[in-house]
């Protein structure tokens, strides 16, 4: 039984087929998903697929670059979101330096709205960070996200930085890249980080694993993620299996 914790099933490349992706997905043996919602399109997607299946969930945020665009009002919006029965996470979430939209300033202010909601709401955040690391810990430990705890969604940073996010109440999510041959830092990290805080996620359409690197990705494709961890760790697949999703059923307090 595998959780695919982060999948973005709303997204227009799966306009065409997202059902027969979705049971694709089920009779490979992911049991459950969280469909992450990030703006005024994406989100109210993400809970209407939730409503249609029972063991898939939803997530509702703001992503990072397009903070400049978040207005009070959207806050409100996914406050309110907050208490649908299928929502289970405030996110994602986070600060992005590599696209240069959203000034970091604006990225940081509307990164701690939302930290400031999701303790309000008690609900774990779901983290995006790209090329920002420090900023990130740094606000996190300020705003003290760890009430909260959540998830350093597709994690792509060195080993060095895991202990900290550790001590926040926060879980570790590997993706695709640990299947890549060019990426070391994930595997490090998949063997370093313990057990019952490990996650497993697609971020499907994006960041296919191997061998269909390139490819759209579909939540079918943890599965991949999974062997590959099982592989680095030298440990039985099944086991890492019923872990990682006990650990997510407990994060997004779903009783199964």
């Amino acid at each position: 039984m595998l959780f695919d914790t982060h999948v973005h099933m709303n997204a227009r490349q799966f306009i065409e087929d997202r059902d027969e992706v979705i049971q694709r997905a089920f009779d490979t043996g992911v049991h459950y998903m969280v469909v992450v919602g990030f703006d005024h399109e994406t989100i109210p997607l993400a809970i209407e697929i939730a409503e249609q299946y029972e063991t898939i969930y939803a997530a509702v945020g703001w992503h990072p670059v397009d903070a400049i665009d978040m207005k009070d009002e959207d806050l409100s919006w996914i406050e309110e979101l907050s208490k649908h029965p299928k929502v289970v996470a405030i996110g994602e979430m986070g600060l992005d330096y590599h696209w240069d939209k959203s000034p970091k300033d604006v990225q940081k202010e509307v990164f701690r709205k939302q930290i400031q909601l999701a303790k309000k709401v008690n609900m774990p955040i779901i983290i995006h960070n790209r090329e920002a690391t420090e900023d990130i810990i740094q606000i996190l430990q300020e705003e003290d996200a760890q009430e909260v705890g959540g998830i350093m969604h597709c994690y792509n940073d060195s080993v060095n930085y895991v202990q900290e996010c550790l001590d926040m109440n926060f879980y570790i999510s590997l993706g695709g890249p640990v299947t890549f041959k060019n990426a070391p830092l994930p595997k490090e990290v998949a063997v370093q980080v313990p057990l019952d805080r490990l996650l497993i996620e697609t971020d499907a359409p994006y960041l296919a694993p191997h061998p269909n690197r390139g490819k759209r990705n579909e939540p079918a494709y943890v599965k991949l993620v999974a062997e590959k961890i099982a592989d680095l760790r030298e440990m039985p697949l099944e086991e890492l299996c019923e872990q990682t999703t006990k650990n997510a059923l407990k994060l997004f307090k779903i009783n199964k």
